[in-house]
C-alpha cells in the first residue's frame, strides 16, 4: 500500500506580503525608543516653531498648513530612518541571507516593508495631529482630515522606496549619515519648514521638481483646499516609479555582490 503526499499550496503574494509586514513590524516595536523618537520629533517642531508664532498658530488656514507640512515631515522621517538604517542593519544580520534564500522572491519582502512603513507613518501622525488640535487654530473638516491622512499614506510610498534604496546601497553606519544628509535638505527645499511662497524664484523652481514639494502641495490641497502647482501629481508619480526601479536595482546588486 502506498500513499501520495500532496504538497501544501504555496502562499500567494498578498499572504506573503502580510507575513513579511507583520515580522518587520514586530522587529521594529521591539526597540521602542526608535519608534518614540520618530513620533515625537515632528510634534516638538510644531510646539517650538509654530505654536509660539501667534500669527500662524491662531490663523486657521496658516495653522492647518503648518500641521500638514510637519505631518508630511513626520512621514518622511519615519520612512527614511525606518528603511534607510533599518534595511542596512538587517543586511548585517546572519538571518538576512537565509530569508533571501526563500522562494518568495524580493516582491513580497519589499511590499511588506512598504506596508510596515505605512503603519508607522500613521502612528507618527498622531502626536502632530493632537498638538495641532490642542495648541493651534487648525480645524480641518472631518472629510478634509480623512483626505489628508489618505494622501499622506500614499505619499509615504516614494520616501519608503528611497529609504530602502539607501539601505540596500549602504552599510549600516553609512546609511544613517546618508539619511540625515538626504532628509533635511529635501524637507527644507520641499517647503516643509517654511511655505514655498517665501522662497526665492530659483529655489521655488527647483523645489517643484522634488518629491517633497509635490507631496507637500498635495497634502496641503487635501487638508485646506488650497490648490498646489499643476505638476505635483505627475512629479510624485514619476519619482515613485524611478525610486521603485532604483530599489529593485540596489536589491539585486546587493544580492549579486553578497551571494555570487
Amino acid at each position: 500500500m502506498s500513499t501520495t503526499l500532496t504538497p501544501a499550496p504555496r502562499p500567494g503574494f498578498a499572504r506573503l506580503t502580510l507575513l513579511h509586514g507583520r515580522s518587520q513590524f514586530l522587529e521594529t516595536v521591539r526597540i521602542p525608543v526608535a519608534v518614540i523618537g520618530n513620533m515625537v520629533f515632528p510634534a516638538l517642531a510644531l510646539v517650538f516653531f509654530v505654536v509660539p508664532n501667534a500669527e500662524v498658530a491662531q490663523d486657521p488656514l496658516g495653522a492647518t498648513t503648518a500641521v500638514a507640512q510637519l505631518a508630511l515631515f513626520s512621514v518622511m522621517s519615519t520612512c527614511l530612518f525606518t528603511f534607510g538604517s533599518g534595511v542596512a542593519e538587517d543586511r548585517a544580520l546572519p538571518f538576512d541571507p537565509y530569508v533571501r534564500t526563500l522562494p518568495a522572491g524580493p516582491g513580497p519582502r519589499i511590499a511588506g516593508r512598504l506596508l510596515n512603513g505605512s503603519a508607522f507613518a500613521l502612528l507618527g501622525l498622531a502626536p502632530v495631529v493632537v498638538v495641532g488640535a490642542l495648541l493651534t487654530a487648525a480645524r480641518p473638516g472631518l472629510a478634509d482630515l480623512a483626505a489628508g491622512v489618505g494622501v499622506l499614506v500614499l505619499t509615504a510610498v516614494p520616501f519608503a522606496l528611497l529609504g530602502m534604496t539607501i539601505g540596500y546601497a549602504c552599510s549600516a553606519k553609512a546609511a544613517i549619515a546618508v539619511v540625515q544628509v538626504t532628509l533635511f535638505p529635501l524637507a527644507f527645499a520641499g517647503g516643509l519648514f517654511m511655505p514655498p511662497f517665501l522662497f526665492p524664484g530659483w529655489l521655488d523652481s527647483l523645489s517643484m521638481a522634488l518629491p517633497s514639494r509635490a507631496a507637500r502641495d498635495l497634502v496641503v490641497q487635501a487638508t485646506t483646499g488650497e490648490a498646489g502647482y499643476a505638476g505635483a501629481l505627475p512629479v510624485l508619480l514619476g519619482w515613485t516609479a524611478l525610486l521603485a526601479l532604483a530599489c529593485v536595482a540596489t536589491y539585486r546588486r546587493d544580492e549579486g555582490r553578497r551571494f555570487r
